[in-house]
């Protein structure tokens, strides 16, 4: 394998690195880096990479393109929204550098498919945002010996950290423990600083470069903490600790058999609070809305209170207390958390979560 002309005057910044040079440009095209999400990490971490002449990308996301995802999801634009985001991402990135292979998964990440997966490719790149796929990333590159490059954002903080690096620590040697259900919103709850994503994406696509030019310092054993708001960073030391067979975990088919939602808790009903989907609300019940008037859509019905959280104290003596009331949100999480808050504070005991807010 061999760089042509072309491709000689497109890296021509990276050949004139003594640290990097030609060789180091073949290195990247010899490299295979499979990023798990092409959202708020995935779009930096896939421009960055795919700029750089990395010579097989994988993408793996079953989601589709939303409008709230254009404020932080720099790779997509107006027009593809309702469109596959694996999909539209990888016809992106080949006009930008057609040079490289991009491969589209559209399909979700499971137990099932991760390790045959993760064995096509040298680097695993996390970019997703809740608890059970970033400890089944973990432990698919445990199992395939591959370094993960990990990455997360929430509201103005950013994580890094490069895990199972040349028998480094792991995801689980930093978090052995899932936190408790509700205790961590994500940005669809909480909301992020749109910049955010691309500073921390930014971070990642580095650590992947490092580490198939093998220069640099790298970030293992070590988890690196940005705060947007105040510009300060921290470094924590991370050792590791954790042996994935002490959860029974030593093969594929293991990994195959354990249960992640189960481990991370996810299901809501756990924490006491009554759920039902918002199919099997009835028609003629009272629906407390608690989402911000520009989330979109709207909820068109008689029996509705639209009570932003934020304001909800404003709007407790609108709210009856002698008929069930279903509370919804955007994907259920602020609803069940401000149910708590008026069972705690306001006694109620008769609301009801919407499980999965508007669009289940």
């Amino acid at each position: 394998m061999s760089l042509s002309n072309e491709e000689k005057n497109r890296y021509s910044r990276h050949i004139l690195l003594k640290e990097v040079n030609e060789e180091g440009q073949l290195k990247l095209k010899k490299s295979k880096v499979l990023v798990i999400g092409a959202g708020g990490l995935g779009s930096p971490i896939l421009l960055y990479l795919s700029a750089a002449g990395v010579g097989t990308i994988g993408i793996i996301d079953f989601d589709t393109i939303e409008e709230s995802n254009l404020q932080r999801q720099i790779l997509f634009n107006s027009s593809d929204v309702g469109k596959s985001k694996s999909i539209t991402a990888k016809e992106k990135l080949e006009k930008k550098n057609p040079f490289i292979s991009i491969i589209a998964l559209n399909e979700k990440l499971t137990r099932q498919n991760a390790v045959s997966i993760f064995k096509q490719y040298d680097i695993i790149v996390d970019g997703t945002d809740n608890f059970s796929t970033r400890y089944l990333i973990n432990d698919a590159c445990v199992l395939t010996n591959k370094p993960l490059v990990y990455g997360a954002i929430h509201r103005f903080e950013g994580q890094i950290a490069v895990f199972n690096y040349q028998n480094s620590a792991t995801y689980r040697c930093l978090f052995p423990e899932p936190p408790a259900e509700g205790n961590v919103q994500t940005c669809s709850e909480v909301g992020v600083i749109g910049i955010l994503p691309g500073i921390i994406g930014s971070f990642q696509a580095n650590e992947v470069l490092k580490i198939i030019l093998g220069i640099g310092e790298k970030l293992s054993n070590k988890l690196f903490i940005f705060n947007a708001l105040t510009m300060q960073q921290l470094e924590v030391k991370i050792k590791r600790n954790y042996d994935l067979r002490s959860i029974g975990i030593s093969n594929e088919e293991d990994l195959k058999k354990y249960d992640y939602e189960e481990f991370c808790k996810i299901k809501p009903q756990r924490m006491g609070v009554k759920s039902v989907p918002y199919s099997k609300v009835p028609t003629d019940a009272i629906v407390l809305d608690i989402r911000d008037e520009w989330e979109k859509p709207r909820i068109q019905r008689e029996n509705l209170i639209i009570a932003p959280m934020d304001d909800i104290d404003e709007f407790i003596d609108l709210i009856p207390k002698d008929q069930t009331v279903y509370v919804i949100c955007q994907t259920g999480g602020r609803s069940k958390t401000i149910i708590e808050m008026m069972e705690r504070d306001y006694k109620f005991d008769n609301l009801v979560n919407v499980e999965g807010g508007i669009f289940s």
